[in-house]
């Protein structure tokens, strides 16, 4: 067991604090990470707000980077020393996607089976629920050693480390599930972090045109900067009409996008989506709504009309063992600028300001640096 500083969210909607907890030493199959990184992700702020659960109090922080300190008993895929960017998808190999070979939607995900706990004041002995199983605005954290994947460690910690979620969920979406290749037509609806992510990975996949829409000239400009194409500030002009327009000019009788990705998560931006793709086109659902948002108005006839598949990303649809070192290496190549996802970077105590930041769209990530 050890001492650390961490940041705690004690309380729906109240201001995070940076506490000390307990850390135990890793059982089997567990793992000690040293934090060098973690980005201020949304979902953090969701948790934060109890928009996840009520499971308080939670040990906020999941896109981090580090160094393996320890390992526990019957761990073999990494060791102390390795660089790791931390994932919430540790497959289990049994479940019934696992053993149908669909590894990447795997329904029994591992964690740590030890708790973090909250190491002094009245609150001592606490059990803490670390958000999606990392638990990363932390000085060190626990997690299950198939949450850690060894990647280049000549790598930007602060770059590379945004992999563990936000960024892998956008270019995921496109890629993976998305399934965005040459010669396709991509729209992306909403340019925060995700949102211009998915850009990037259209661009990476050859797509063309690669349409940004969204309703802040800051975010559209950040979306020219990672691939995009075209841009639609939707504030101004019907974002389906022009997305038609643009493909239209491109490919003759387009009439819309071949792939079109909704980064914001509601109904009125999904339903934009879906008549703004070509007939048998895909929309990816990656934006993340709250339970109580409906589609209204959509006929049936319509669904089965425009033919093509209605889906849902889930983490990219991504494979933390295949794509981590994959995205890294591009990055290392200068085919894929992570850097340009990492706004500022901040300390443990500056988290709050880091969720103000985001509400105002100032940021694509603040990222943690400890």
């Amino acid at each position: 067991m050890q001492q650390v500083k961490a940041v705690v969210a004690r309380a729906k909607g109240a201001p995070v604090e940076l506490v000390t907890i307990n850390v135990p030493a890793p059982g089997p199959g567990e793992a000690v990470v040293k934090v060098q990184a973690c980005g201020v992700c949304h979902t953090d702020l969701h948790y934060r707000e109890g928009g996840i659960n009520d499971e308080f109090p939670f040990l906020l922080g999941h896109e981090a980077a580090g160094v393996v300190e320890s390992v526990g008993e019957g761990v073999t895929g990494v060791a102390p020393g390795d660089f790791v960017v931390l994932n919430w998808r540790a497959v289990c190999g049994e479940c019934r996607a696992c053993k149908r070979g669909d590894l990447q939607y795997c329904f029994a995900t591992h964690n740590a089976t030890q708790k973090m706990t909250i190491a002094e004041g009245p609150d001592a002995g606490v059990e803490l629920s670390p958000a999606l199983g990392i638990g990363a605005f932390a000085e060190k954290t626990l997690v299950a050693a198939g949450q850690c994947t060894k990647v280049d460690p000549d790598a930007r910690p602060a770059a590379v480390g945004l992999l563990g979620c936000g960024v892998m969920a956008g270019i995921g979406a496109a890629i993976n599930t998305g399934a965005v290749t040459r010669g396709k037509s991509v729209a992306v609806i909403g340019c925060g972090g995700v949102g211009v992510a998915a850009i990037a990975g259209s661009a990476l996949a050859g797509a063309s045109p690669i349409i940004a829409v969204d309703i802040d000239e800051k975010k559209l400009e950040a979306a020219r900067g990672m691939g995009a194409t075209h841009t639609v500030d939707s504030s101004q002009v019907d974002p389906v009409e022009e997305i038609k327009r643009i493909c239209g000019e491109t490919y003759q009788g387009a009439e819309g996008a071949d792939v079109v990705v909704e980064a914001v998560g509601r109904p009125e931006t999904w339903k934009q989506a879906f008549y703004a793709r070509d007939l048998a086109g895909t929309v990816v659902l990656v934006g993340v709504p709250t339970p109580e948002m409906t589609v209204p108005e959509l006929p049936l006839i319509d669904v089965f009309g425009r033919g093509g598949a209605l889906k849902s990303s889930w983490y990219g649809d991504c494979l933390p063992s295949r794509d981590f070192p994959m995205l890294v290496d591009l990055y290392r190549q200068g085919r894929l600028d992570l850097d340009a996802f990492v706004t500022e970077e901040i300390g443990i105590e500056e988290i709050e300001a880091a969720f103000d930041k985001m509400h105002h769209g100032d940021v694509l990530r603040s990222v943690v640096v400890l």
